[in-house]
């Protein structure tokens, strides 16, 4: 399992080039809240956008991610866990008023980053609010 990346996967690396070519800056492998178990792959911090790209066998994508026949038994909650633990971040994070977007590793990376360079368009950078009279 040495060869499964964290990070830096091929969709990862076309994602990153493209948006950065659109202008777009972020963040690369961070966890978007303090105490969060899971790293997001890229951070908008500011406008508070976090992108998961997911692999299909790995995350359990509905279209493409089969339980491996051999040992079963280690690989089904393993990967159960993955899921549960993908839908608590999402949760967290949106509690937080974070937009967490999700994508699947077979999709194809033009619309992938027309999605996310759209949510980062549409969330805009506002002044913090001021406290105090």
């Amino acid at each position: 399992m040495r060869s499964n990346r964290g990070r830096d996967t091929s969709l990862e690396l076309r994602v990153r080039r493209e948006l950065h070519r659109r202008g777009l800056r972020y963040r690369v492998d961070v966890a978007p809240l303090h105490g969060l178990r899971s790293r997001a792959d890229i951070v908008f911090t500011r406008r508070r956008i976090a992108v998961y790209l997911d692999g299909c066998f790995w995350h359990g994508c509905p279209t493409h991610g089969v339980i491996p026949i051999a040992h079963s038994d280690y690989w089904q909650p393993k990967l159960a866990r993955n899921k549960e633990r993908d839908a608590q971040a999402t949760l967290a994070l949106q509690e937080a008023g974070w937009i967490v977007l999700r994508f699947w590793e077979h999709e194809g990376t033009a619309s992938v980053v027309a999605a996310i360079s759209s949510e980062v368009g549409d969330r805009s950078v506002s002044a913090p609010a001021a406290s105090g009279p």
